[in-house]
């Protein structure tokens, strides 16, 4: 496995929730994958598979994901429209500060077509994030269906602005856990959200999920998030 620097979430490592989906896909069904390390750039490293539904991304000797089967509960809560979800986005706080502005996936200074441009703020009168997406081809398979590791990274990010939406901090990923319920289809419009689940120190727990316009809710997730000292 390489991670191309184009998938970066901080500068210098891999966009968290791209490099689980990369090892996730391996795996069944519901998924968790735990990161141990920032994932480098451009560099090879072993898929190591370890056990029925276990995959490991070995660095040497250093251990950089965990990945295994999961199974988990979590009461999805219902999204807002489109419409309301790109007028959210507009308070996207990454717009003013942002720890990683070339984030793959929410990064303000990504073009269009060099990020998927998920910029998730707050739903009015709720304590959720929401963001409109819609995927391009460059994300699709020969049947253009949405490639798993970037339904993983769209789960990914707005699930850190949840947990931010009371004060800002800078948080990483620790772990994740996803199932994907349901095929995405490239450039249909979609509706991504994030709720915070709870708190414990530096630790903070995160819902996401992603809705599409033909099918409802199509995937969902569960994260621990790190906040940096």
């Amino acid at each position: 496995m390489i991670i191309e620097k184009k998938y970066c979430g901080p500068s210098t490592s891999g966009q968290g929730g791209y490099v689980c989906g990369l090892i996730g896909r391996l795996i069944q069904g519901p998924a968790e994958v735990i990161l141990r390390i920032p994932p480098p750039l451009e560099h090879e490293m072993e898929v190591r598979m370890i056990g029925d539904y276990q995959f490991n991304i070995i660095d040497g000797d250093s251990v950089v994901a965990e990945a295994h089967s999961v199974t988990f509960e979590m009461d999805v809560p219902a999204p807002p429209t489109y419409a309301e979800a790109q007028t959210a986005s507009k308070d996207y706080i990454g717009f003013k500060h942002h720890a990683f502005p070339r984030c793959f996936v929410c990064g303000p200074q990504r073009a269009i077509g060099d990020g998927m441009r998920i910029f998730p703020g707050p739903v009015a009168g709720g304590r959720m994030v929401a963001a409109p997406w819609i995927s391009d081809s460059s994300m699709s398979d020969d049947h253009g269906l949405v490639k798993p590791e970037f339904i993983w990274a769209a789960l990914d990010c707005p699930g850190a602005f949840a947990a931010m939406i009371d004060k800002p901090r800078i948080v990483v990923l620790g772990k994740l856990a996803v199932a994907v319920l349901k095929d995405i289809r490239a450039n249909e419009q979609c509706v991504v959200i994030g709720w915070k689940i709870a708190e414990d120190g530096r630790k903070y727990y995160a819902g996401t999920a992603v809705f599409s316009e033909s099918d409802g809710l199509c995937a969902k997730a569960k994260a621990t998030w790190i906040e940096l000292k």
